[in-house]
C-alpha cells in the first residue's frame, strides 16, 4: 500500500486505468507507416517523429519545397513525450520569462518577441492546415499558494509589463473568481501567451501537413549510427539506409546520436492524472469559466488545465531521475508518485471530494541545466540538434526546428546570432556522482519550498554555476 497517503484519498484512484488520457481511443489516430527497408537518399533525413522532427520536416518543405525528406521515428509518431504531456503550447521559448531573464538578461526582449512571434505562426500553420487540435488561446494563470511565491510573481509581472507586456495581478478573491480553491493567496494572469491543445492530435495533424506536401514517414525505425560519407551522412537502421545531404536530431529523452551532447541532458519522468467530466455543480464550485491554462508558482509546481470534455488534467510536481538516466516502461508506473498528485488536487479543490480520477500516466522529459533549448552541430556541419526543452516544448518545438534548419543550411539569421543558440548549458556531472547530486538537489529544492522560498548554500552555489534548480 501507499504511504502516508489515506485511504480516503486513494479510494478517488479506485477505477484509474495506467493509459495516456489523450491516446485513449481517439478516432483522428492515423494509420501506421512502414518501416524503413532498403536504401533511400534525401535532402534531409529527421531522427524522431515527435513535435520538434515533424516541425523540422514542414518547415524544410515550406521553407525549400523542392527539399526531399524522410522522418525516421522508432516507435510510433507522437508516442514520446508530444503525445502525453499537457498540451500548453507557451510562448515562452526559455522555460519562463524570469528563467530567461536570468540566463539571457542581453536578449531577453528579443527571445519574448521571437516567441510570440513563434505561437502566431503555430496558430497559422493550424488554421491553414486544418489541424483539429482544440487549439484555444486561453492564456495562463499563475497562482500563489504562499505569499512568497505571489511577492515573486508580482516582481515578475512588472517587469514584463515594464517591457511592453499586458500581465494582470491579481489578489486572492480576483484568482479565486477565475479557479475557485482556497489554496490560492493571489496570482498573475497573461492572457495572450499560452494557448491549450490536444497534443496527440496537434502530432497527427502536422504528421498529415507533412504527408501532404511529400514527406517520406518511417515509423518502427531505429536508428543505430551516423557514419560520414564523401558528400553524404550515412543514417543506418536495422534494415535499411538514409543517404542524407543533411540529418536532423529530435530525440528528445533518448539519448543522442551525437554522444558529446549527451553529458547536457538528463531524462526525468513527469506524471500526469485525469478526473472524470466533471458535473454542472462540480463545474460551478471552481468556476473555471475561462479554462486558462493553470500553474502554480513554486520551485515544484503542478500544472492543470481543463480538457475539451470537461475533465481536469494534473501533472507536475515530482520530476524523477533514475540512476544512469535509465528509459524503462515500468518507471511510468509510479503509485506513491501518483498517490501524491491525488493528495495535492483534493488539498487544492476539497469541493471536488468524492470525483474519480480515470487515467494515470507518465513518461520521460529532455531536461538540461537551464531548462531551455540548446543546438549543435557535428559530422562537419551536416548533422543538427537541438535538446533540453524541460517540459515546455510544445511551442518552442517549432522554434528548435527553426534555428536547426538554419544551421544545417549555413544560414545567418536573427535566430543564430542569439546567446542562446550559440552557447550549451552547463553540462551534468557523469555517473555515479549524477544520481546523488539530483536527488540532494530535488532535496534541498523541496525544502526551499517548505521554507518560504529560502534557498540553501547548495541552491545558491548551482544558481552561480548558471544551474539554478528554480524551476
Amino acid at each position: 500500500m501507499v504511504e502516508p497517503h489515506s485511504n480516503d484519498v486513494l479510494q478517488h484512484l479506485a477505477d484509474a486505468q495506467p493509459t495516456n488520457w489523450w491516446l485513449d481511443e481517439d478516432p483522428l489516430e492515423p494509420g501506421p507507416h512502414p518501416a524503413l527497408v532498403g536504401e533511400h537518399r534525401a535532402d534531409l533525413c529527421v531522427v524522431g517523429g515527435g513535435y520538434t522532427g515533424l516541425w523540422t520536416a514542414l518547415r524544410a518543405k515550406e521553407r525549400r519545397p523542392e527539399c526531399s525528406v524522410i522522418v525516421l521515428e522508432q516507435l510510433e509518431t507522437g508516442a514520446g513525450a508530444s503525445g502525453r504531456n499537457g498540451g500548453f503550447c507557451s510562448s515562452s521559448l526559455t522555460h519562463g520569462f524570469t528563467n530567461g531573464l536570468r540566463r539571457f538578461p542581453k536578449e531577453i526582449a528579443t527571445l519574448e518577441r521571437m516567441g510570440r512571434e513563434n505561437l502566431d505562426a503555430i496558430e497559422a500553420t493550424i488554421a491553414r492546415y486544418g489541424i483539429e487540435c482544440d487549439f484555444e488561446r486561453t492564456g495562463e494563470l499563475n497562482v500563489a499558494l504562499e505569499q512568497w511565491q505571489f511577492d515573486d510573481l508580482v516582481h515578475e509581472a512588472e517587469l514584463r509589463n515594464q517591457m511592453g507586456d499586458h500581465v494582470e495581478i491579481l489578489d486572492a478573491g480576483a484568482v479565486r473568481q477565475r479557479v475557485n480553491s482556497p489554496r490560492y493567496v493571489g496570482g498573475t494572469f497573461d492572457p495572450d501567451g499560452t494557448a491549450l491543445v490536444d497534443p496527440a492530435r496537434l502530432v497527427w495533424g502536422l504528421e498529415r501537413a507533412c504527408r501532404s506536401l511529400g514527406v517520406q514517414i518511417f515509423e518502427h525505425t531505429k536508428v543505430e549510427s551516423l557514419t560520414d560519407g564523401d558528400d553524404h551522412v550515412v543514417v543506418d537502421a536495422a534494415y535499411g539506409r538514409v543517404l542524407a545531404s543533411r540529418v536532423a536530431l529530435a530525440t528528445n529523452a533518448y539519448p543522442s546520436l551525437v554522444r558529446s551532447a549527451r553529458k547536457y541532458v538528463v531524462p526525468v519522468y513527469d506524471y500526469q492524472i485525469a478526473t472524470e467530466p466533471l458535473s454542472e455543480a462540480q463545474r460551478a464550485a471552481i468556476c473555471w469559466e475561462g479554462r486558462e491554462g493553470l500553474s502554480d508558482a513554486g520551485n515544484q509546481f503542478h500544472y492543470s488545465r481543463l480538457t475539451a470534455d470537461g475533465s481536469i488534467l494534473w501533472g507536475g510536481y515530482d520530476a524523477v531521475y533514475k540512476f544512469r538516466g535509465r528509459l524503462r516502461s515500468e518507471y511510468e508506473v509510479n503509485p506513491e508518485v501518483v498517490a501524491r498528485l491525488a493528495s495535492h488536487f483534493l488539498e487544492t479543490f476539497p469541493q471536488l471530494h468524492g470525483i474519480r480520477f480515470t487515467h494515470t500516466w507518465a513518461g520521460a522529459i529532455d531536461t538540461c541545466s537551464r531548462f531551455s533549448p540548446f543546438w549543435g552541430r557535428a559530422h562537419r556541419g551536416r548533422v543538427a540538434y537541438v535538446l533540453g526543452f524541460t517540459g515546455l516544448g510544445v511551442g518552442a518545438s517549432r522554434f528548435g526546428a527553426e534555428v536547426m534548419l538554419d544551421l544545417l543550411w549555413g544560414l545567418h539569421t536573427e535566430r543564430t546570432e542569439l546567446a542562446m543558440v550559440r552557447r550549451k548549458p552547463f553540462p551534468f556531472p557523469p555517473e555515479p556522482f549524477r544520481y546523488p547530486i539530483i536527488k540532494y538537489t530535488t532535496h534541498a529544492i523541496a525544502k526551499a519550498d517548505a521554507n518560504g522560498g529560502k534557498r540553501n548554500l547548495w541552491l545558491r552555489l548551482l544558481d552561480v554555476l548558471g544551474m539554478g534548480f528554480d524551476s
